[in-house]
């Protein structure tokens, strides 16, 4: 019998409980915002607008780290030697490894951060930054994936040398960010059922092509990393014994009053699709996971009016405030929602579009172009307390 903890750890969770605050919003019951579904259309249509501007041709992959490798037309990944392992194994291997540990340094950096590309001078910042950064510290040998050991003995003085951070060019959440590299190198030594007995952390790219029988579904995807990656987030709720990692308590929530959404998990399980397959796993199920409930994503929403604040400014808030739970909740509904416009809109089906290519394509895109252009340095339109751990 399911535990309500083990069930909050789910896809089905995050949409049950996400959903019952979206009928609330509907019904005009929620505290903090107003739905206003009659926008629908214009926001889907600056969607369809992105997807055909960034993919003429509608051939829209998911939205996973790997695109935030590509910088002005140059894949950065694909230029290094690691890529190129004989061994297809081997190079799953690292790709995952890559993916892991640059997935979980790339909350948000702040307006005030940027990154110097050694190699041209080039400043980039948010998510391109961040990605160019670690990737630049992951082939430089900042990290031993394959030493647990190295993982736990990171600190945040290291962080701030690979991300260039100063005082005059401040990281938020570095601390966050540090912690939970060094909480991965402790899970990495105390799971050698998922990450072998060396402890490496690409080990685990060899358990999940084992679950494959011969498919891998994208569920078991994230099951297995919310199960294994669950006590590395620090502050998070507890029930049952169990870390439930990013979900938030909810006054108006069903149930035990969580609202789970594994912003990150999932992220990284969508990062995780790509060097599967190339290793020959074929991944099912793609649309059982959910949109990601990120400032982007919900900036989306924000900015073309589907929601309204009923508070004008409500100030920076931190991820456990029932506002931005709110806000979290609305926007995984409302992405299936508008992915559905869309599809609608390019004549395309769910199995050839999946949401996570509405994501990339996108809603992510769109959220970012309409921050621009309503905010200078494209900040989001709430302001949220970042802790390097959930945004």
């Amino acid at each position: 019998m399911t535990t309500e903890a083990e069930w909050l750890l789910s896809p089905g969770a995050i949409r049950r409980q996400c959903g019952a605050l979206f009928d609330l919003g509907l019904a005009g019951e929620l505290e903090h915002f107003t739905v206003h579904l009659d926008r629908m259309p214009a926001c889907a249509g600056e969607v369809v607008k992105t997807i055909r501007s960034n993919y003429p041709d509608l051939n829209v992959p998911p939205h996973a780290r790997w695109r935030h490798f590509v910088i002005s037309g140059k894949n950065h990944w694909a230029s290094h030697s690691l890529v190129y392992a004989s061994d297809p194994r081997e190079r799953v291997r690292v790709e995952c490894e890559l993916a892991i540990l640059s997935v979980l340094l790339d909350a948000g950096a702040g307006a005030a951060w940027s990154y110097r590309d050694p190699a041209t001078g080039t400043r980039y910042a948010r998510s391109e930054g961040l990605a160019l950064a670690s990737l630049n510290m992951f082939v430089g040998g900042s990290f031993d994936p394959c030493n647990a050991t190295a993982l736990r003995s990171i600190t945040a003085a290291q962080l701030a040398e690979g991300f260039q951070v100063s005082d005059e060019n401040p990281l938020e959440g570095l601390a966050g960010r540090a912690a939970l590299i060094t909480a991965l190198g402790e899970i990495v030594a105390s799971r050698p059922d998922v990450f072998g007995e060396n402890g490496r952390l690409g080990g685990i790219a060899d358990f999940l092509i084992d679950l494959a029988a011969p498919d891998l579904e994208a569920e078991q995807i994230l099951i297995t990393l919310l199960d294994v990656l669950g006590p590395i987030w620090p502050g998070t709720p507890q029930l049952e014994g169990r870390s439930l990692g990013d979900c938030w308590p909810h006054p108006q929530a069903p149930g035990s009053g969580f609202v789970p959404f594994h912003k990150l998990s999932q992220w990284l399980s969508y990062s995780l699709l790509e060097p599967l397959e190339r290793a020959g796993v074929a991944v099912t199920g793609l649309d059982a996971l959910t949109g990601l409930a990120e400032y982007r994503n919900g900036g989306l929403f924000l900015d073309s009016g589907v929601l309204e604040l009923k508070v004008a400014d409500p100030g920076p808030v931190p991820p456990q405030n029932p506002l931005v739970v709110e806000w979290r909740a609305l926007t995984i509904a409302l992405l299936d929602r508008v992915a559905d416009v869309v599809r609608a809109e390019l004549g395309k089906s769910a199995s050839e579009m999946p949401l996570a290519s509405v994501l990339e394509g996108g809603t992510w895109a769109t959220g970012r172009r309409l921050a621009q252009a309503n905010r200078r340095g494209g900040t989001p339109p709430i302001e949220i307390v970042s802790t390097g751990t959930v945004f």
